[in-house]
């Protein structure tokens, strides 16, 4: 076992890199005096974590120099625990775009294609997920996936933060108080252009934030690769003023600046300005917001018609995550991202030469970068972008502890209460339902529970219920309460009755990922393969959770192709991984095949259709 510290806030005892991955990695914190430290109720270090297996899913594209790309849907704290017995101190760069906790629930607009409803296109909004949090929980949340993505980050590496000003304050404090106050590097504004609005109470918020932090002193920004080079066409449009010409024609503006102290307005030669390897500050511009001599930034803002947009919600520009990725990596680099969203450091990773790891938890976000990723690595195959750079194209789409019961986890709640049969309580603000004589708390789903998630219960219990039924039955447990979880800290209920002392209670613990095995939480997509004169036909496809939303909305759909976003074939399915031949992709106004040529070493056909909802039906046909 070797010992590394982190800056200020632990020294962690770690296995020492490849030789063998113990259950639980144990983390022991030790605070600083004297050291500004933020807290919060229910704040507790990250103590320990497990490793997770994860399961091969899908197989796109080739190894290049024994590599190939990761997709992980999952909880990211479980996604790290599983990266820590292979990429502890291996990944240089890390950028994330995690919740703001905005109180918002963020909304994809579905689309189906084709006009056989009523003549035109059918719209609405499914909810993707949300980011309304509760008490503390945000900063925990946050709190425990800093602690181990910073394990994963080399000594040279470097770790990027987006967020906004609901949560910027707080989070800065917590990566000073993981990464130290010293690796500290800035504080990056980018500025964005939007809808005008005149409120009485405040100014328009028109600005993100991005924090900057390094793992050590060797933690460097590679300049060169990111010192802009203008166009000169587009930053002469952006001027906004009389360009005039010397009788050799070098061409001139007049300088204004300095007019306010008595200074008189100079020339200042155009080519001048344009010089290449202006460097780079810490206010990032949108380029059509910028002037030619007081900001020099080309961050394109996504607009609402950008043909780059996939229509996930907050969906960041390419642009931006260029920067970030050239500045703080080489060719051939690591860049890891666990927030994945649309995969945009994906995207621009794979473009630039670079390998990736991401991870969303969210099944949209992981068939949204799924679908990108392939297509970008088509572009890149087929044009050859670049010969001097080295593409890792190919990537692998994996699952971790199983996480594949629910389609949305927005939805999981009803789900679970829908397949537990849990009796719901109308008037009931602490638990969800009653089962068995039990009083039921569905505790968050979307990740693992903690201490921390148990401080709204304890708050709301009813203590003065619970004297009066100690008094009446000293030996019996005032409350038998059931805790449903999808992934939980192994002494959840231990906690739970500790905090509640001198009561006595009774948890039980009903873990989706341990025990799903008895529960149907919904009815699959369906499907009809069949063979016909050598192709491989797609009959039928009826996917029924979004059949249903169609329903509420009456609308009838002719044609199953309307309702499709992709359709995946392997010829030779192994019986394990989908390892896929055929990609008919469309454009998104156009539909699917639905009928595919098979070639002659055909075996064991598997087939993977994905929804307009990101759900997918897969299902196998022999070629007989």
């Amino acid at each position: 076992m070797t010992k590394t510290t982190v800056p200020n806030q632990t020294a962690l005892p770690l296995a020492a890199p490849n030789q063998g991955a113990t259950n639980v990695e144990k983390f022991e914190f030790e605070p600083i005096k004297g050291y500004p430290m933020l807290n919060w109720r229910g704040k507790r270090p990250f103590t320990s974590t497990q490793y997770y297996p994860a399961q091969l899913k899908e197989v796109h594209g080739e190894e290049v120099d024994g590599w190939r790309n990761k997709i992980f849907w999952g909880d990211n704290l479980q996604v790290m625990s599983h990266l820590l017995k292979e990429f502890r101190g291996k990944v240089d760069l890390i950028y994330i775009d995690p919740p703001f906790d905005s109180k918002a629930d963020y909304k994809m607009t579905v689309t189906t294609k084709g006009k056989s409803i009523s003549n035109n296109w059918l719209s609405f909004e499914e909810k993707q997920y949300g980011d309304i949090w509760v008490n503390d929980e945000y900063l925990q949340f946050m709190f425990d996936r800093i602690v181990i993505a910073r394990e994963l980050i080399s000594s040279s590496g470097a770790f990027f933060m987006h967020c906004d000003w609901h949560k910027s304050h707080h989070l800065r404090c917590l990566l000073d108080e993981i990464f130290g106050f010293s690796n500290f590097r800035n504080e990056i504004i980018w500025a964005y252009p939007g809808r005008e609005m005149h409120i009485e109470k405040k100014y328009n918020s028109k600005h993100d934030t991005i924090l900057f932090y390094a793992k050590s002193e060797s933690t460097r920004v590679y300049m060169k690769q990111i010192a802009i080079t203008y166009d000169r066409e587009e930053r002469l449009r952006t001027l906004r003023r009389k360009v005039h010409q010397d009788v050799d024609g070098r061409e001139w503006v007049w300088e204004t600046r300095g007019q306010a102290t008595g200074q008189e307005p100079y020339k200042r030669y155009i080519d001048e300005i344009l010089e290449d390897g202006k460097a780079i500050n810490d206010y990032w511009n949108d380029i059509e917001y910028s002037g030619i001599d007081d900001c020099w930034d080309d961050i394109q803002f996504l607009r609402g018609n950008d043909p780059k947009r996939t229509g996930y919600p907050t969906q960041k520009p390419e642009s931006l995550l260029e920067r970030i990725v050239k500045g703080h990596t080489q060719e051939g680099g690591l860049v890891f991202d666990c927030f994945m969203g649309s995969g945009t450091t994906q995207a621009v990773a794979m473009k630039l030469g670079r390998r990736f790891i991401g991870a969303d938890i969210n099944l949209g976000a992981i068939q949204t970068t799924t679908k990108r990723l392939i297509s970008v690595g088509g572009e890149i195959t087929q044009r050859s972008l670049d010969n001097q750079t080295k593409h890792f194209t190919g990537f692998e789409v994996y699952n971790v502890n199983h996480y594949d019961i629910f389609r949305n986890p927005v939805q999981a709640k009803e789900l679970l209460i829908e397949a537990l049969e849990v009796q719901t309580l109308e008037f009931s603000t602490v638990f969800d339902g009653e089962k068995d004589g039990r009083m039921v708390k569905i505790m968050p789903i979307n990740r693992i529970a903690t201490r921390a998630d148990l401080n709204e219960l304890i708050a709301g219990f009813d203590y003065k219920t619970w004297e009066q039924k100690q008094i009446e039955s000293p030996n019996r447990s005032v409350e038998k309460l059931t805790l449903v979880c999808m992934g939980h800290e192994p002494d959840l209920a231990a906690q739970l009755e500790l905090a509640v002392k001198p009561f006595k209670i009774d948890v039980e613990v009903v873990d989706i990922l341990r025990d799903k095995a008895d529960l149907e939480f919904k009815r699959d997509s369906q499907a009809q393969l069949a063979i016909k004169g050598g192709k491989l036909i797609i009959e039928k496809f009826y996917p029924m959770n979004l059949l249903q939303k169609l329903s509420l909305q009456k609308e009838a759909v002719e044609d199953w192709k309307e309702l499709v976003e992709s359709v995946l074939v392997d010829w030779n399915y192994d019986g394990a991984v989908l390892q896929p031949a055929e990609l008919d992709i469309p454009d998104k106004n156009e539909l699917v095949k639905g009928e595919y040529k098979i070639p002659k070493d055909a075996g064991t056909i598997r087939v993977k259709i994905t929804d307009l909802l990101s759900e997918s039906w897969e299902g196998s046909i022999d070629n007989g």
